[in-house]
C-alpha cells in the first residue's frame, strides 16, 4: 500500500470513529435527557483516556447542539507522588476551556486508612465524590458528567451479580448521594476499545493513576477480562448483554417490590410473555439483530 493510500485509509477510519463516538454520545444525551438548555456541565477530568474523550466529544457537540449549555472541566489533584500537575492546565489552556484544578490530599488519607494490599477504590471513590459535589455547588454546575462507558456499566452489572447478589449496574443518569446534583454518563453507549483508539488518535496527554489504576487483581479487572474474552470468542455477546439493561421484564425476575407476585391472578386473556422465559427462536432472532445493527 502506498503512503498516500495508507494516509487516506487512516483518515477515513479516524473520521468514522469520530462520527460513531459523537453519534453515540448524542444519542445517550437525547435518550436520557442528560443536558438541557442553560445547563452548566461540570466535566470531571481525571487525566485518563475516558474523561479526555468525554470532554473532547462534548466540546464538539456543544458547537453543534440546537441548545446553549456551558462546559467547565474539573480535575481533582489527589496529591499522588509524581503526579504531573502541569499537564492538565497546559492542555486545558490550549483548548481555551474554563477549568478548575482542585487540590486535596486524599492520597495520604487512603494510604493511611487502607491496609497495604487491600483495595483502595471504595474509600477513594467516596472521598472524591464528596469533593466533587462540593465543587459543583461552588461552580453552580447543574450537571456532573463522568467518563464511564458501556464496558464500565456492564462490569458493574457483573460485580453486583457475583459479589453483592444484586441486579444493578451504573445508570446513565442519577441523583447524587447527597440528593442535590444530577450525575450523567454521556459515554454510556461507547465501547472502551473505541475510546482507546480515539485517545491514541487525538494524542491525549494521559496521566496514569497511582491509586486505583496501579492495583492488580481487582475484581473489576477480572470482570473486564471475562467480558473481553466473551467478545473475542462470541462476537456480539457483549452488545446483547448491554441491550438487555434497557429491556427488563420484572414479571420474569423475583423481586416482589417491582412486581406484585402475591396478588397475581389468572385473567383468562392471552399473556404475550406467559411462561416463556426464553426459547431458541428468541435467541436466534436476537443474535441476528446484533449482527445487523452492531457498529
Amino acid at each position: 500500500m502506498t503512503t498516500y493510500k495508507a494516509a487516506h485509509k487512516a483518515e477515513f477510519e479516524s473520521n468514522k470513529l469520530a462520527k460513531r463516538l459523537r453519534r453515540e454520545v448524542g444519542q445517550a444525551i437525547a435518550d436520557f435527557n442528560m443536558i438541557e438548555a442553560g445547563d452548566r456541565v461540570m466535566v470531571c477530568l481525571s487525566g485518563g483516556k475516558d474523561s479526555y474523550g468525554l470532554l473532547d466529544v462534548l466540546r464538539y457537540l456543544k458547537e453543534k447542539a440546537p441548545i446553549n449549555f456551558e462546559l467547565i472541566a474539573v480535575n481533582l489533584d489527589q496529591k499522588q507522588p509524581g503526579f504531573p500537575a502541569d499537564v492538565l492546565p497546559a492542555y486545558l489552556d490550549g483548548l481555551g476551556i474554563p477549568y478548575r484544578i482542585v487540590e486535596e490530599d486524599t492520597y495520604s488519607i487512603v494510604k493511611r486508612v487502607i491496609p497495604e494490599g487491600k483495595t483502595t477504590c471504595s474509600l477513594c471513590s467516596r472521598l472524591r465524590r464528596g469533593i466533587l459535589y462540593r465543587v459543583a455547588d461552588e461552580l453552580g454546575a447543574t450537571k456532573i458528567a463522568l467518563g464511564h462507558h458501556r464496558d464500565d456499566i456492564l462490569a458493574t452489572l457483573f460485580l453486583n451479580l457475583f459479589f453483592a447478589a444484586k441486579l444493578k449496574a451504573m445508570p446513565p443518569k442519577l441523583v447524587s448521594d447527597d440528593g442535590r446534583h444530577i450525575v450523567i454518563r454521556p459515554l454510556a453507549y461507547c465501547r472502551e476499545q473505541d475510546l482507546q483508539a480515539w485517545a491514541a488518535q487525538r494524542e491525549f496527554p494521559i496521566i496514569p493513576c497511582n491509586l486505583c489504576g496501579s492495583q492488580t487483581n481487582l475484581q473489576r479487572q477480572q470482570i473486564g477480562e471475562m467480558l473481553r474474552d466473551w467478545e473475542k470468542r462470541f462476537p456480539g455477546r457483549v452488545e446483547t448483554l448491554f441491550r438487555s439493561l434497557a429491556n427488563v421484564v420484572p414479571s420474569h425476575l423475583m423481586d416482589a417490590r417491582l412486581y406484585d407476585f402475591a396478588n397475581l391472578k389468572a385473567t383468562g386473556k392471552p399473556e404475550p410473555d406467559g411462561d416463556t422465559a426464553f426459547d431458541e427462536e428468541i435467541i436466534e432472532d436476537a443474535s441476528l439483530r446484533v449482527i445487523e445493527f452492531s457498529p
